[in-house]
């Protein structure tokens, strides 16, 4: 016996409800005509990313950085409209950009 079967014991005149789709909507972020610079730094020995010329919403730039940043399961911060990545992970990073939509350039290396 499941719990399923437990609950309709326990209550005979329950009807459940069908389960409430979630449909995993992505923010309108707008999409620019201008490519967004994805380079890579070192700052203290250690490698970050740095995502830059986003001309939109401030809004939804900070929901982009975010976005990535639980998408690399890495730290990083969004400060004077640019979006800065812990590590090197600017192949990634154009990939996902790509996907969403963005026009992306490599500077560096």
């Amino acid at each position: 016996m499941d719990l399923q079967d437990q609950l309709k014991q326990l209550f005979p005149d329950h009807q459940p409800k069908e389960a409430h789709k979630e449909v995993n909507q992505e923010p309108d972020i707008w999409l620019q005509d201008d490519p967004l610079i994805c380079k890579y730094e070192k700052r203290k020995g250690k490698p970050i990313t740095i995502i830059e010329g986003y001309t939109g919403a401030v809004t939804d730039f900070k929901a982009l950085a975010k976005e990535l940043k639980t998408i690399l399961s890495v730290g990083g911060s969004f400060k004077n409209d640019t979006i800065i990545i812990q590590g090197n992970y600017r192949d990634r990073i154009m990939e996902i950009l790509k996907e969403k939509g963005f026009n992306v350039k490599r500077v560096g290396g």
